[in-house]
């Protein structure tokens, strides 16, 4: 097994009315923890990493131990670069071995959004990389890029269908109401929009700032065809969360075999339980195993 596209993950998904998460990932460990929590469920999966994360580590690095990670727990993974807005950038990632970019343009108009998308299509699609878009514009925080809450503009479902008309691009992240980070209150989920959108457009849709939502409304998310669920903050406090407790109970131990084996256990049952969220266990096809 090694990465594949996440072009036919999704669209089974889609299909078949369940979700697959996309777990941000930070560190080269954070790679073989969460493939295992994949492997005990038997569920497909994709490796998210943002800009900086590929600035941290290095593509070739990253491309190199999520195959190794794949390769070992033998689970059908998806390599992605998540909200790039550097055409180099995006480049480099495919020309490294991702299996999946993000160009977000959803900070320019209409026109030159469909321009980007467009470039990264013509490079991308011919290797079978897939190809993730924007329209509207998520709130929140996401690595480099800011938008305040006054800002968020929710996507316009014609102008959705437009969009893939005009670019071809495989997977689309509408903005629906959701936000990058932890909620200060409940998320404002217009799950109208996406069910207008869904009717509109053939490819899947990708759920942003999945941290935080409640299930229930995930569940009802991905059933209106929301076949990606991106979680990054909720795997990341976890994890810091289990080392920080360690340190308050044990502050002579620093061992970091010991505080970071705690801390991967708490971000694996965090892993586990967004997967089980999303329906996507168990959904390994006897092919891949």
């Amino acid at each position: 097994m090694t990465l594949i596209s996440t072009t036919p993950m999704l669209e089974k998904a889609k299909q078949d009315m369940h979700g697959i998460v996309a777990f941000n990932v930070h560190s080269f460990d954070s790679i073989f923890w969460v493939l295992e929590a994949a492997a005990e469920l038997k569920s497909p999966v994709i490796l998210q990493t943002t800009v900086s994360t590929v600035k941290s580590l290095g593509t070739k690095n990253i491309v190199q131990i999520a195959k190794a990670a794949s390769e070992h727990y033998h689970i059908p993974t998806g390599l992605h670069l998540d909200h790039c807005t550097d055409f180099e950038v995006i480049k480099e990632a495919i020309q490294a071995g991702y299996t999946s970019v993000m160009i977000d343009a959803s900070m320019y108009p209409f026109e030159e959004n469909v321009e980007k998308t467009k470039e990264v299509m013509n490079l991308a699609k011919s290797l079978g990389v897939n190809v993730e878009a924007e329209l509207g514009k998520v709130g929140g925080v996401e690595d480099d890029i800011v938008v305040a809450e006054e800002d968020a503009q929710k996507a316009v479902p014609e102008e959705c269908k437009q969009f893939v008309e005009l670019t071809g691009v495989l997977t689309l992240a509408p903005a629906i109401g959701t936000a990058h980070g932890i909620y200060k209150g409940k998320p404002e989920i217009d799950f109208e929009r996406i069910a207008q959108i869904a009717q509109l457009v053939d490819v899947p849709l990708v759920l942003h700032g999945g941290s935080a939502i409640p299930d229930e409304d995930v569940h009802r998310c991905v059933s209106l065809g929301m076949a990606k669920v991106n979680v990054s903050t909720e795997l990341k406090n976890a994890y810091s969360e289990a080392i920080r407790k360690h340190f308050e109970d044990e502050s002579e131990s620093l061992d970091p075999r010991a505080y970071l084996q705690k801390a991967k256990e708490a971000a694996k049952e965090m892993a586990k339980s967004k997967i089980r969220m999303v329906g996507s266990e168990g959904k390994v096809v006897p092919s891949f195993v």
